[in-house]
């Protein structure tokens, strides 16, 4: 019996190898991931946008009590993370995201990926371009939003200058807010929330992608990561589809 977890992908194009290898379409995939990773940032724009120019920092809007609107902003990573200079965080985006687009471009061109594994790194990519877009110009076209709104392309310049720029965070979901019972050491009678941390549509973008990856597409990512690390997989896999090709032409002259 064959053997189900055993990797698709091909070793040998000479060889008789019994595993199916998928061919998919390539501008079918490359325009559904164009279309999520674009609506994406739209949505993530706008929201930010509407946000730096209605409410001043701090400000909250309670819609439930379990979902609140709180105009924050932060200077690192998702969720408001912070790890060393802005600058360096700013570059390290930058470079990250570089590398996840390289690598969906040429994990769509090689027609083996399902398109619903290209969808998950598109929002992981998506989501990372969607902050880096917030560091890189939001220093220069917005206003400081201490004790007022914010202004976007103020006259007088931004609050910041460019690869500096803030994050906006928004969501915010206090599901449970209480107070630890007394009698617990060290934390007794102390406020507790879950989940604390503020965060925007693009960090959301981000943690889907990584969960639906972790659940549904652990084996195609493990497949990808073997397919960047063999240069045997790549030319099998060039040479398939080549062959694929060719035959496709044949076929229409035929017809």
């Amino acid at each position: 019996m064959k053997d189900k977890k055993r990797s698709t992908l091909p070793k040998d194009p000479r060889a008789n190898n019994s595993d199916p290898f998928s061919i998919e379409n390539p501008t079918k995939q490359a325009v559904w991931v164009c279309a999520i990773v674009l609506l994406t940032l739209i949505i993530d724009q706008v929201i930010k946008i509407w946000v730096k120019t209605h409410m001043q920092l701090g400000e909250e809007i309670r819609v439930f009590d379990w979902f609140r609107i709180l105009f924050v902003e932060n200077m690192g990573m998702a969720f408001g993370l912070e790890l060393g200079s802005k600058l360096f965080l700013t570059f390290f985006r930058i470079i990250a995201m570089g590398l996840i687009a390289y690598a969906i471009v040429i994990l769509i061109k090689s027609r083996h990926f399902s398109l619903g594994f290209l969808a998950c790194l598109a929002l992981i990519f998506a989501g990372g371009i969607g902050n880096v877009i917030d560091s890189m110009f939001y220093g220069i076209i917005f206003s400081d939003s201490h004790g007022q709104v914010a202004e976007l392309f103020p006259t007088g310049g931004g609050y910041g200058t460019f690869m500096h720029g803030k994050v906006v965070d928004m969501l915010y979901f206090p599901l449970i807010d209480t107070v630890w019972p007394s009698w617990i050491p060290f934390i007794g009678g102390k406020s507790f929330t879950f989940f604390d941390p503020v965060f925007n549509f693009a960090d959301s973008c981000i943690s889907i992608g990584v969960i639906l990856l972790l659940v549904f597409h652990v084996r195609p990512f493990t497949e990808a990561l073997e397919y960047f690390s063999n240069p045997r997989i790549r030319k099998a896999t060039k040479t398939i589809n080549e062959e694929k090709r060719q035959t496709t032409q044949k076929e229409k002259v035929k017809k």
